[in-house]
């Protein structure tokens, strides 16, 4: 009986010991719990403001222009909305803590704040009262046509179109990562095929022209919703969908990015409402 039970334990002792050639592997190369990603070396050295850290260029940083990413663009003219005092750093997402852009770090205060909780973030620390009154179930709806017509689009202007990706994109995404050529190369590439796989999810072909009417349609639907207001939905003040909107309709008119080849530019410029609401943002938030 004794024999039968230490056998027995020895049976699941071997069970679960380790093989001598995987003990041999972590001798060499023990287990270890790595830190998170540490925040970008061109954190500023005085920690007394806010600081979002964006696709932009150290110039554009400088001078507090609007970043040329769409998302980028979104939280920093939501966070002008909200009257933070901020200021902007050029980045990219291998030095983002999250894997992406952008996030903000507050001031006094080494903990990022990514952009999903920029949003509650600044409602905390506003020093304006909010007027947005909109029922979420309708902004959603809305807020589904930049997502899915309007952010196609962009990402078959900007990467799938070869003029614009030579012009637009190489110059604002792949040029500033590496001036090794086959580095650049392999930047691009995942650029592109990331963007056709995006646009792939959603038909079984990229056509082109379907993409841009989409975007066509869906600038019409805001444009009605806009109507004559100043503000989406009525608001006296811009807020989130404001700033989601303008992202877009800035950057496709804005002369500066260099588009080679933009017939969306040209029908969004028909929605006269909506030109005046991009317009209205600049002057009141990115003029000096």
């Amino acid at each position: 009986m004794t024999q039968d039970s230490s056998s027995t334990r020895r049976d699941w002792k071997d069970l679960f010991a380790v093989p001598p050639v995987i003990k041999q592997v972590f001798a060499k190369f023990p287990l270890s719990t790595y830190t998170p990603n540490a925040l970008p070396t061109r954190s500023p050295k005085h920690r007394d403001q806010h600081t979002l850290y964006t696709w932009t260029t150290a110039e554009d940083a400088s001078a507090s222009n609007a970043s040329f990413n769409p998302t980028c663009l979104k939280w920093q003219t939501y966070l002008l909305f909200n009257n933070i005092p901020f200021c902007t750093q050029s980045s990219n997402n291998h030095a983002s803590p999250s894997g992406s852009l952008p996030f903000l770090l507050p001031a006094n205060n080494s903990k990022p704040i990514p952009s999903s909780k920029l949003e509650s973030w600044s409602t905390t620390h506003s020093k304006s009262k909010s007027s947005d009154t909109t029922q979420a179930s309708r902004q959603d709806v809305y807020t589904s046509l930049l997502e899915h017509a309007v952010r196609r689009a962009w990402l078959y202007l900007l990467y799938l179109d070869p003029d614009n990706f030579d012009h637009v994109a190489r110059h604002l995404y792949v040029s500033p990562s590496s001036s090794n050529t086959f580095v650049a190369l392999a930047i691009s590439h995942q650029l592109r095929n990331a963007a056709s796989q995006e646009l792939l999810k959603i038909t079984p072909v990229v056509e082109a022209q379907d993409i841009l009417d989409e975007a066509v349609d869906a600038f019409s639907a805001l444009s009605i919703l806009l109507d004559g207001d100043d503000w989406f939905f009525g608001n006296e003040k811009p807020g989130l969908f404001d700033a989601s909107v303008f992202a877009y309709t800035h950057l496709l008119l804005a002369e500066e990015m260099g588009w080679k080849n933009n017939t969306l530019a040209e029908k969004l410029a028909t929605f006269q409402n909506l030109v005046q609401h991009r317009d209205r943002i600049v002057n009141e938030y990115y003029q000096s």
